[in-house]
């Protein structure tokens, strides 16, 4: 996997979103879509369908502020909702994925001062 750094600078983004939206919108699906070339390989396609639906999102609400907040509930709903992150973590380890068992540890003698 690539390294991806990504330094945001939130004048330059408000600048260019406000002087010209259509080269905002640009570089915002290009910044997106370098990060998700960047992610580990069995992560992509997951990520490429979160992006499409936040893509729709934004699309179909009535304002920005709408699309925000319908993305701050899909968020909660990740977290809290039913087979989401607190759930997962909260759930002890399944039979069949706990660790087996550990080879003894060898051990290595030091030698002795006197």
């Amino acid at each position: 996997m690539k390294d991806c750094r990504f330094e945001f600078d939130f004048t330059h983004w408000s600048e260019l979103a406000r002087n010209d939206p259509d080269a905002f919108e640009a570089r915002r699906r290009e910044v997106i879509r370098e990060a998700i070339d960047h992610a580990a390989p069995d992560k992509r396609q997951r990520l490429h369908g979160l992006q499409w639906r936040i893509d729709r999102m934004r699309e179909l609400a009535a304002s920005p502020l709408s699309a925000c907040v319908q993305m701050s509930q899909m968020m909660w709903e990740s977290l809290m909702g039913e087979h989401g992150l607190l759930e997962t973590l909260q759930q002890p380890l399944a039979a069949g994925s706990r660790p087996g068992p550990r080879e003894p540890a060898k051990v290595i003698p030091l030698p002795r001062r006197h």
